[in-house]
């Protein structure tokens, strides 16, 4: 069985990603892409499935041992594991090359005290754990092959294979080291270079510590800050400047149930609020490459903008069910591509015209075609803003109006107008300032139970939804108004977990809900910082420092998070490591900063 969702680390390139459990097991790793097929989905099956052990050697029939201690080397994404052991102490260092060649997972073994017996297991299995490989010797090297794929497996100490496996057991002593490398190559081209191992680590370390570098976050909360931005950077493709939501498929929100998605595709609303996190902290070429990338992706033709799109731009991700995978802790079915990338979010007009404003405002250098582009997304919505649509959360039940889209969309018209009134676009100024004040009269009127003193989930429900935590955010009604007080507190009475997490909306267990899905999921955490930041926004500032922290705590032991935090089981569950957990983060660090409100 996989491991916990939170027994994960994180190593990538920027192009795909890998996860490593506490144990030295690589579970999942796609390539070349983030979007590729896995040849290890241990993680959503069983070993059959494939997988990287590499660690002490265990008696057979028992379980492999955990490592004692394991971080990050400084910061960056180079892992390091150490085992105790009775026969002395190990380490492993695991981290895969930024590169602009063949893609390679290095994993170097280190003796540090004693003579440790390792072994390494290696089970590639392509097209998610579907298809076994031919594997062979060819010039001195291992080669499995299959299709269009092949991964080359590089090390210095003796191979054999049995059971459809490779193998490798040795014995290390103080300060020596070993390398084990993979590197995949299109099955019909020439074998890829052999790999150095030691050149490429140091690389590695000095790309890491050069880009962390450029963050001019330096308060209190910079260790969270800066392991976040790392996560956010290595979920970013660099040939293109996409960045995705997560590097993982249907890592369940509800443990055994059917809410499992495929999070490995750049959504509109993910990258833009990513990007400004990332602009707010100093980083603007990766803002410039997504804006490059933006402008490719939806072309000449906004009337057809997307929600989502593959890494490189593509427009279809037709949803699929892998049926020979159970599932990670049999929550089936396990889906690869994305239904939700023709549905209709008109909020996403809002997230993305907020980040093209943020680019404008912090000197990102002009672009013709995104301003452009801008003043397009603002004449579709002219015509389209009083649909209903799906919303943030993607619901598979009817379309709604729902209040959190409303809100967005008047925030695209508003950045628009301050653009034009900069001085660096054109358009109908005075027609589409009556069209902000008309949303937002609709929204006042429509979207607000006065009786309550909340505003709703969508026009004339009396759900709650979290996403109307962004309202004061995004300068839609100022913090104290309030309409915005009586949201937020009804928001925390309604929504709130035993242990004070925020859920995204009301969920009906077996009987399907507003989401049209059965099930319930944990609470929502990019929901649960938005929270913080609206308390300190309505003065609330010790509360919000002290749910921020808890949050804080919820990360696992190498900082990262998954989608949701499940308080029944608790427990990480969803996709992993998401980037709508890590950026919120960012923001109410940022926020908590600017106030002085935080401990110490």
């Amino acid at each position: 069985m996989a491991g916990r969702i939170e027994d994960y680390a994180l190593i990538g390139d920027m192009q795909t990603a890998a996860l490593v459990c506490r144990d030295g097991t690589v579970d999942w790793l796609c390539l070349p892409r983030f979007d590729s097929h896995a040849i290890f989905a241990g993680l959503l099956g069983t070993e059959e499935h494939g997988f990287w052990r590499l660690g002490p050697a265990f008696p057979e029939g028992t379980q492999p041992p955990t490592a004692n201690r394991r971080s990050y080397r400084g910061d960056s994404l180079i892992l390091e594991s150490e085992w105790d052991t009775p026969r002395g102490t190990v380490r492993v260092t695991d981290f895969m090359p930024p590169r602009d060649g063949a893609p390679q997972l290095i994993r170097i073994v280190e003796g540090v005290t004693g003579r440790v017996p390792m072994r390494s297991e290696l089970r590639m299995r392509f097209s998610y754990g579907r298809v076994v490989p031919w594997v062979h010797r060819q010039d001195e090297r291992t080669v499995a092959v299959a299709g269009p794929d092949s991964v080359w497996f590089d090390t210095s100490v003796e191979t054999f294979g049995e059971s459809l496996t490779t193998y490798a057991d040795f014995t290390v002593a103080p300060g020596e080291r070993i390398a084990f490398t993979i590197s995949w190559q299109p099955s019909h081209k020439e074998p890829p270079p052999l790999p150095e191992p030691e050149q490429s680590l140091e690389a590695t370390e000095d790309f890491w510590r050069e880009w962390v570098g450029h963050c001019t976050y330096h308060g209190p909360y910079r260790e969270a800050v800066i392991r976040s931005l790392i996560t956010l950077k290595a979920l970013t493709y660099a040939p293109t400047g996409g960045i995705v939501a997560a590097p993982t498929t249907s890592l369940p929100e509800d443990i055994g149930g059917v809410r499992n998605w495929d999070y490995r595709y750049t959504w509109l609303r993910d990258a833009a609020i990513t990007l400004s996190s990332l602009l707010r902290t100093g980083y603007r070429e990766e803002a410039r490459a997504w804006r490059e990338w933006l402008l490719r992706a939806v072309a000449g033709d906004p009337d057809n903008l997307q929600i989502m799109y593959g890494i490189a731009g593509e427009r279809e991700l037709g949803e699929a069910e892998l049926d020979w995978l159970p599932g990670y802790e049999n929550s089936a079915p396990v889906r690869v591509g994305n239904g939700a990338a023709h549905q209709l979010q008109l909020d996403v007009y809002g997230e993305v015209t907020e980040a093209l404003h943020l680019g404008h405002m912090t000197g990102l250098a002009r672009n013709d075609y995104a301003s452009l582009l801008q003043l397009k997304l603002i004449r579709y919505l002219e015509k389209h803003w009083q649909e209903p649509d799906e919303g943030i959360w993607e619901v598979r039940g009817p379309r709604r109006h729902f209040v959190h889209s409303k809100v967005m969309a008047w925030v695209a018209v508003d950045r628009t107008i301050k653009l034009i009134e900069s001085g660096d676009a054109d358009g109908p100024l005075e027609r589409w300032k009556e069209l902000r004040d008309d949303i937002h009269r609709d929204v006042c009127e429509k979207g607000y139970d006065k009786e309550r003193n909340t505003f709703t989930q969508s026009y004339g429900s009396k759900e709650l939804d979290a996403s109307l935590l962004i309202i004061p955010q995004v300068g839609f009604l100022p913090p104290d108004d309030k309409r915005v007080i009586g949201t937020v507190e009804a928001i925390q009475r309604e929504l709130s977990t035993p242990d004070g997490f925020i859920l995204r909306y009301p969920t009906d267990g077996e009987h399907a809900g507003v989401d049209g899905l059965p099930g319930d999921e944990g609470a929502f955490l990019a929901c649960s910082f938005w929270m913080a930041d609206d308390l300190a926004m309505i003065g609330r500032v010790d509360e919000a420092r002290k749910l921020f922290e808890k949050l804080l705590s919820l990360r696992n032991d190498l900082g990262l998070l998954a989608e949701e935090w499940d308080p029944r089981l608790q427990r990480q569950v969803g996709n992993f490591p998401q980037a709508f957990s890590h950026v919120p983060l960012i923001d109410t660090a940022l926020r908590l900063t600017a106030s002085g409100a935080y401990g110490g």
